[in-house]
């Protein structure tokens, strides 16, 4: 089956804001996944990682891509589809919560 990337950027105001009933509905959809075999992490602070032309390694802290909404997690799902994938991130928190949710789909 397909696999995606999904990546969700949300802030807690926005988080806040949502009604807490529909907070804990998209938490039960993460669970879910979950329970089905999904990887699904928060997201930590990240460390950029260079060894240009394998002459050394550096690292630098924080993200290299930038974005309005803070990265707040990933997941790793099966889908049959785009379609598929795009209705399971459509459940996601950082959907729900007024976030936005990237899908991407993996070639493996």
């Amino acid at each position: 089956m397909p696999k995606f990337l999904t990546i969700g950027y949300g802030d807690e105001a926005g988080y806040e804001k949502t009604p807490a009933s529909l907070r804990d509905a998209a938490h039960a959809a993460d669970a879910d996944l979950q329970r089905r075999g999904a990887m699904i992490a928060m997201a930590r602070t990240p460390v950029q990682v260079r060894n240009t032309e394998a002459k050394g390694v550096t690292t630098a802290g924080g993200p290299f891509m930038t974005s309005a909404l803070p990265v707040a997690g990933f997941a790793v799902i099966e889908a049959a589809d785009l379609d598929e994938a795009i209705a399971i991130a459509a459940r996601a928190p950082c959907a729900v919560c007024h976030g936005v949710v990237e899908v991407w789909p993996l070639e493996l």
